[in-house]
């Protein structure tokens, strides 16, 4: 394959530097996620749609891990832990942790667990991966750092679910705290071992690290530091 002349490419590299910059990007916008981070991200999405409309946005969420330069896509939203290092990582929200949660009327015919360590003694609701494995509950406290393979007569591969059994009182569940904070608002769940979850980096919003950003994905970056601004100005 031919490669372009100097001249040609310093044109072609121009031209994608006005392409970024210009007011009013158009054109498609591909981003992958995984389920839990494009919930996270959605009035972020539901914004930008309405800021450009001439964008098209085609979100995948997918629950394996996928290379967005390999399957064609601009950008990523995952945890700041699954972001590989060659690409460039904006923070969308604050840290998260997990948490352990189960309904009132589970404990009241089961103790609550005092360490990670009891949770043999009890039924956990377990969570397959899509990666076909079980997910394993992880504790951290004092840099005392450990996996928990538990015990449960029920596996599901859907948060949402998981979280259903729990306030059907079936079992303990392992979930991100964002997803179960209202409900332990409500007292509809409680939370155990707190101390022993700590917090971890939220999701991310990253990209190859190229020279030139393409406008919808500009528009984009420009739109989660602005609104990544003013919660840290509100707090």
């Amino acid at each position: 394959m031919t490669m372009p002349s100097p001249a040609l490419k310093q044109i072609e590299d121009a031209v994608m530097a006005a392409t970024s910059r210009q007011a009013t990007p158009s054109g498609a916008l591909r981003i992958n996620a995984s389920v839990a981070a494009a919930h996270q991200m959605w009035p972020i999405f539901e914004e930008y749609v309405r800021r450009y409309p001439a964008v098209t946005l085609d979100l995948g969420t997918d629950g394996r891990f996928v290379d967005v330069v390999d399957d064609g896509f601009d950008a990523g939203v995952r945890l700041a832990e699954s972001v590989p290092k060659d690409m460039v990582a904006i923070p969308i929200g604050p840290r998260q942790s997990f948490a352990v949660v189960g309904s009132a009327a589970y404990f009241r015919k089961h103790p609550k667990p005092k360490s990670p360590a009891e949770l043999k003694d009890h039924r956990c609701i377990r969570r397959r991966l899509p990666s076909g494995s079980i997910f394993r509950w992880e504790f951290e406290r004092r840099g005392e750092r450990f996996l928990v393979d538990v015990n449960g007569v029920l596996t599901l591969d859907e948060p949402a679910l998981v979280q259903k059994a729990a306030l059907a009182g079936l079992g303990l569940a392992y979930l991100n705290l964002l997803q179960v904070h209202p409900d332990i608002k409500r007292n509809r769940l409680v939370r155990v071992l707190d101390e022993w979850t700590e917090p971890f980096d939220g999701v991310c919003l990253y990209y190859p690290g190229r020279r030139h950003v393409p406008a919808p994905l500009r528009a984009l970056i420009d739109l989660v530091k602005e609104i990544r601004s003013g919660e840290l100005r509100e707090k």
